[in-house]
């Protein structure tokens, strides 16, 4: 499950720097970064239920 999550952060943080890099797509960071918030968000809340 944690490699999952880490995988797709990973993916997150890729597309939120092409979004920032290429012009116009700024929408495509805005949709990374809170994709990215929220799966951080889940891999920690089930991480923590587990403990």
């Amino acid at each position: 499950m944690l490699r999952i999550v880490l995988v797709l952060l990973a993916i997150w943080i890729v597309l939120g720097i092409l979004g920032a890099v290429l012009r116009g797509l700024f929408w495509l960071t805005a949709i990374a970064a809170v994709l990215f918030v929220a799966t951080a968000a889940w891999g920690w809340f089930t991480r923590s239920r587990k403990d």
